[in-house]
């Protein structure tokens, strides 16, 4: 009877033990609003809160591209015997990148120069032929026509002899055609051919790109990119690597997107590794000043989804949830909510 009411007891219990562990219940707690002496740190360890002005900017979506980049293809058809490089190599210009099956292109080439061989003997013979028949008809020996005869021949051949070393030129050219260079100094984006594939002409086998020629590309509203000149100084910010980089306008596409009425701006960035073509980007186009309050972003700690800030108040540091705004060049940010001008923040780092 005892060990019928003892399984259901044991089993309530573990399942008591169990919500309260999911509350929590046995770790240490916190109060929301934790407060440390402030008594050891000095006044030159704390920043004060100040409303300032700073530029104002617009973010315009953008996109990074290059703007030296080529697609290379194949002229004749073929087949790939071997592809040199992959996705992410760097190349310099004239560096193989693919060869083509040439022994049939080879042939076509033998066979060009012998035929020049073969038309070269029978002008030669047609041209001592013409000059036996030239110097018997200034002795009066032979009639006109026959000299015109071998003038004739001598000249036929002259020109065949011309079309075969054209053929052979030809022949030399597209046998050069099956080895692919590269036409830039760059780095390879992607290959879409491997050994064995046929390549036709026109067909696209890889593709590559100069990073040393990176842009950004925006479309700016009208109103905005008729502010704006050639020359000018913008800042790019890059999501993907939490920074913000320089740039200038190098070009206005002098006519309007009539859909989106917008102008296409481009402009120049440094060179840097981890710019790849296609990445987002936003342009930060100026339009005038605004007053808020910045502060340097070392000072703020995230502790999930909150960003918190240690204040100097009634003696003491206290942790004050604050809300930000976007993130300027020199490391500051803006702080949207929760502090003060003339609060004072802590320089320490507290956990």
């Amino acid at each position: 009877m005892m060990r019928k009411f003892l399984i259901p007891a044991a089993a309530l219990f573990i399942l008591l033990v169990i919500v309260a562990w999911m509350a929590n219940m046995f770790e240490d707690k916190i109060e929301p609003e934790l407060r440390t002496s402030a008594e050891h740190i000095s006044a030159n360890n704390f920043h004060k809160v100040e409303q300032v002005s700073y530029p104002l900017f617009e973010s315009i979506p953008a996109t990074i591209r290059a703007k030296q980049q080529t697609i290379i293809s194949s002229r004749i058809l073929a087949r790939v015997v071997n592809v040199n490089v992959r996705a992410g190599d760097f190349v310099k210009k004239g560096d193989l990148l693919i060869e083509l099956e040439k022994s049939d292109l080879q042939s076509r080439a033998a066979q060009a120069e012998e035929q020049i061989k073969a038309v070269t003997a029978l002008r030669n013979e047609a041209e001592t032929q013409f000059n036996r028949v030239q110097e018997m008809y200034q002795r009066q020996l032979v009639a006109v026509a026959e000299l015109d005869r071998t003038k004739a021949q001598f000249e036929s051949l002259n020109a065949k002899l011309a079309a075969a070393e054209q053929a052979y030129k030809e022949a030399l050219t597209t046998v050069a055609f099956s080895q692919i260079v590269s036409p830039i100094d760059g780095r390879i984006v992607d290959r879409f051919a491997e050994p064995g594939d046929t390549a036709s002409p026109g067909e696209k086998l890889m593709a590559l790109y100069n990073p040393l020629s990176l842009r950004v590309e925006a479309q700016v509203r009208e109103q905005l990119a008729l502010s704006l000149t050639l020359g000018q100084s913008l800042e790019v910010a890059v999501p993907a690597l939490d920074k913000i980089i320089p740039a200038t306008i190098e070009e206005l596409v002098p006519a309007a997107n009539p859909g989106a009425r917008s102008f296409l701006v481009k402009s120049m960035v440094d060179y840097d590794a981890k710019l790849l073509p296609g990445m987002f980007v936003r342009l930060m186009i100026p339009r005038g000043n605004e007053t808020g309050i910045l502060i340097p972003k070392h000072l703020v700690t995230q502790v999930g989804q909150l960003d918190i800030v240690w204040v100097y108040q009634d003696g003491e540091l206290q942790k004050r949830i604050i809300r930000l705004g976007r993130h300027l060049a020199d490391n500051q940010v803006v702080v949207l909510a929760g502090l003060q001008p003339g609060d004072k923040l802590s320089l320490l780092h507290h956990e």
